[in-house]
């Protein structure tokens, strides 16, 4: 809303050394957001007066034009004069719509006008120009270029400043109206701001309520309760052929609208002027009585933009016996606008329900001042003074006369009551304010109170519909002394405990991961319904228990993911197609799959906190949401240098991440050979915890039908595990083992396999048999030959043994070493070689 200093002046007592900066931070200190101050008409300097236009003579020249050579009297800034003629100087004029004895507005030699245009004596067409009559555009006052300002005040005297006159200078506040502000969508909401953070008296612009329901005037008949109140005045005997006043066109145009015609310029004046949106209808035009009701099915109007919109049955319309003509708080139908023919209107000011409009706006696409302002609240209260107001303008300025018999039909709601303590505000706020200045402060927001003891009834004012709790009245008593004036007490932090075993796990994880060498990303957690199918999932696969957003950011990724997996693929594809071919990202984060059966979410409103139990039905109905983590590298893990060749990224070191993960967690995660999409079915491995047959999540190579359909590199690795089951199952780690000072007992042992047992099993009964001895095994080597024999293969483990109390004697190592390969035979049929 933008809003002139000099109209906000009008109807609030404002000291006369204020300017708009200082006004705009009053009014921000206030609560509102002002997005700054425009000096109108500051991109005018150097000397703009009046001038009388002496003599006109027009000339025609080679080229076709038609100038006219005149002489303007610009009285102290005049030439000497010469040849028998008074005083006044020589200008060239290419406009037709002057004679000589106008008053017209003249820049002198040494002005400057918007766009740097610098005024100076030339030469042209054979004569020199001394000055410049102007036009409004060529002022800044107006788009339109039919021809110069011709003044029509003749008691203007020439060589006298002309900006008061064309009310050139202003300085224009533009605010930000937020959705719960619509009352400051108005000069009359603004001014009342004003007041208040000035300190001065305001002077309200509606000043007559509206009266008892008649129909006396132009027939109206209301059929929806979205329309509460309907008030109609008509005016006869206009001159459409008046233009608006001068001071009326640029209040029109300061406020960021276009003046157009002076009946429609007067209803968009009172409506910026009171906030009431208003619209005229050419009564010759209007068949029968008006009627608000819902548009009927395939019903269609043609707007004043000139578009046939079909309506749909939840919208809202003005209609006659013709049928629609209007949608009712958003635009007009061009059946009944005004024309340069219209003698008589009938205006109309009405209340219309805000989320109506608001969803008609939006099906439309059509966004209007009406119905932006509709849609943030209207005073119903200030209906029937716009009304007024407008026709009391079409009588003064365009001659019409007001017909006595009105219509008002229906009633203003009343405002929301609410019940509060005198002393919530100050409880809450923490200051001390006393109770009378709590009900002063209530009361200067429009508010009015009944006192019972400490116990305050207020009533909201009709044009603060947002006053619905009595925390809303707290903030007003806060707003109105000052946020900034209310000490800041830092309050006292309660005693830490720390971080939880849960938080402390993951953020383990992820610094191990990051030390492995990844970049964490962080995406949307929203996928596209290919997405599942491009992952290469089964029909049967969990990953497709998917979610639908019910309003998602973008129609093209409308599920909640099941897998963080499509979101570094997007990451990685964007990141090659830039030329960055080498990546090793990650990313921890939420999946969502929907409950079996599915549930229905309940949609509670906003006036209160949900329940507990409605709470719990919410997330039930969105079923599980457990923590994954994804990883995905692909092009070089190490380039080439002088240290030796480029090493290729790949499953090795999507192995050697689960490894680095389980170790941050104190587990020795076990993979095992598996198939699942979207990996390569001979290059993956399910990850397992120690003991259990239950995968927690995959590594390994992915398929190259997913590489190719994500856009990824050859050879794309990654790795998904299911953090909130590893964070689950991490030791506690309340207990830090001790470090022993004795030494290390090594033995390494060399196991003969069928080639069909995974290693992790041969290492995980090597483990189970060790006993407490065991510090740690390794697998360092694997071969395959005619010295173990077809279909065989040899695995080759370090272990490591200590303990922490004593040296470990050669008996003892090989007693552990012994049970170990034992328990590898009897679980996976493993002989120890010896050769």
């Amino acid at each position: 809303m933008k809003a002139p200093l000099s109209w906000l002046r009008e109807y609030a007592a404002l000291a006369a050394d204020l300017d708009g900066r200082a006004l705009a931070e009053a009014l921000v200190r206030a609560g509102l957001e002002v997005e700054g101050v425009e000096q109108a008409g500051a991109d005018v300097t150097g000397p703009l007066v009046v001038g009388r236009v002496l003599s006109v003579e027009p000339e025609q020249h080679s080229n076709g034009k038609t100038i006219n050579w005149c002489r303007v009297d610009v009285g102290d800034h005049n030439d000497p004069a010469d040849a028998g003629q008074p005083a006044s100087r020589g200008i060239v004029c290419g406009a037709h719509n002057f004679v000589a004895g106008d008053l017209v507005v003249v820049a002198l030699p040494g002005a400057v006008l918007p766009g740097d245009f610098a005024i100076a004596a030339r030469k042209t067409y054979g004569h020199v120009s001394d000055g410049m009559i102007c036009s409004a555009r060529e002022l800044g006052l107006a788009d339109d270029h039919d021809g110069i300002i011709v003044l029509d005040d003749a008691s203007l005297v020439p060589g006298t400043d002309v900006a008061p006159t064309l009310h050139l200078r202003d300085e224009v506040l533009d605010v930000a109206v937020t959705p719960d502000r619509g009352y400051t969508m108005s000069i009359r909401g603004l001014a009342r701001e004003a007041a208040q953070a000035a300190g001065g008296a305001f002077t309200d612009p509606v000043d007559r309520p509206v009266p008892a329901a008649t129909d006396a005037g132009y027939p109206v008949r209301r059929e929806s309760a979205d329309c509460p109140l309907f008030v109609a005045v008509s005016v006869t005997g206009i001159d459409p052929s008046r233009p608006s006043p001068r001071w009326l066109a640029r209040r029109v145009q300061l406020t960021g609208m276009r003046p157009i015609s002076l009946a429609v310029d007067i209803t968009n004046y009172v409506m910026l002027e009171t906030g009431q949106p208003l619209h005229a209808y050419d009564a010759d035009a209007v068949a029968g009585p008006i009627v608000v009701r819902q548009a009927a099915a395939g019903e269609k109007l043609t707007t004043l933009d000139d578009a046939v919109r079909a309506l749909d049955p939840a919208d809202l319309v003005i209609a006659d016996d013709s049928g629609p003509i209007g949608l009712a708080g958003v635009m007009g139908g061009a059946s009944s606008e005004l024309s340069a023919a219209t003698t008589s209107v009938v205006l109309e000011a009405a209340s219309f329900d805000a989320l109506t409009l608001a969803r008609t706006s939006r099906r439309h696409r059509l966004s209007s001042e009406a119905s932006r302002r509709f849609e943030r609240g209207v005073d119903p209260g200030a209906a029937y003074a716009a009304a007024h107001r407008a026709a009391a303008l079409l009588v003064e300025l365009a001659g019409g006369t007001l017909v006595e018999a009105e219509t008002i039909s229906g009633a203003v709601p009343p405002g929301a009551t609410q019940t509060l303590d005198v002393a919530l505000p100050g409880q809450i706020l923490g200051v001390e304010l006393a109770p009378g200045r709590v009900v002063e402060l209530i009361e200067t927001v429009g508010a009015s109170i009944a006192v019972d003891g400490t116990t305050l009834t207020v009533t909201a004012p009709t044009w603060r519909p947002d006053l619905t709790d009595p925390y809303d009245y707290v903030e007003e008593v806060g707003r109105l002394v000052g946020f900034d004036t209310i000490p800041p007490v830092v309050p006292r932090a309660p005693t830490g405990r720390g971080l939880t075993r849960a938080q402390r796990t993951r953020r383990a994880v992820t610094a191990a991961v990051v030390a492995a060498g990844f970049v964490e990303v962080i995406s949307f957690p929203f996928v596209a319904a290919d997405d599942l199918d491009r992952l290469g999932l089964a029909a049967d696969d969990r990953r497709r228990r998917t979610s639908r957003v019910l309003n998602p950011l973008a129609e093209t990724t409308p599920y909640l993911r099941t897998s963080v997996l499509p979101g570094l693929f997007a990451a990685v594809a964007r990141n090659v197609s830039r030329g960055l071919d080498d990546l090793a990202l990650f990313e921890a984060g939420s999946v969502f799959f929907a409950p079996e059966p599915r549930l229905t979410a309940p949609r509670p409103g906003v006036e209160t906190r949900p329940s507990a139990e409605v709470l719990a039905q919410m997330d039930d109905a969105l079923g599980d949401q457990p923590r994954h983590l994804g990883a995905v590298l692909c092009g070089d893990w190490r380039v080439a240098g002088w240290q030796g060749p480029a090493e290729r990224a790949g499953w090795t070191h999507a192995a050697a991440l689960v490894d680095a993960v389980g170790h941050a967690v104190g587990l020795d995660l076990v993979r095992r050979q598996a198939e699942q999409a979207p990996w390569h079915p001979g290059r993956c491995a399910a990850v397992l915890l120690p003991g259990s047959d239950v995968a927690i999540g995959y590594a390994g190579e992915l398929h190259p039908q997913v590489i190719a359909a994500y856009g990824l590199p050859p050879r794309t690795a990654a790795v998904e595990l299911d953090l909130t089951v590893l964070v689950a199952a991490a030791p506690d780690g309340g207990s830090v083992s001790p470090i022993s000072s004795h030494p290390v007992a090594k033995e390494d042992v060399a196991l003969v396999v069928d080639a069909s047992v995974p290693a992790a099993e041969v290492e995980a009964a090597l483990r189970a048999g060790a006993g407490e001895l065991l510090e740690s095994v390794q697998l360092f080597d694997i071969y395959t030959g005619p010295q173990v024999g077809q279909g065989r293969k040899s695995l080759a483990f370090a272990l490591r043994f200590r303990a922490t109390n004593r040296t470990l004697t050669d008996a003892e190592t090989a007693a552990a070493r012994d049970a170990a390969v034992a328990r590898a035979g009897k679980d996976t049929g493993a002989v120890q070689r010896t050769e």
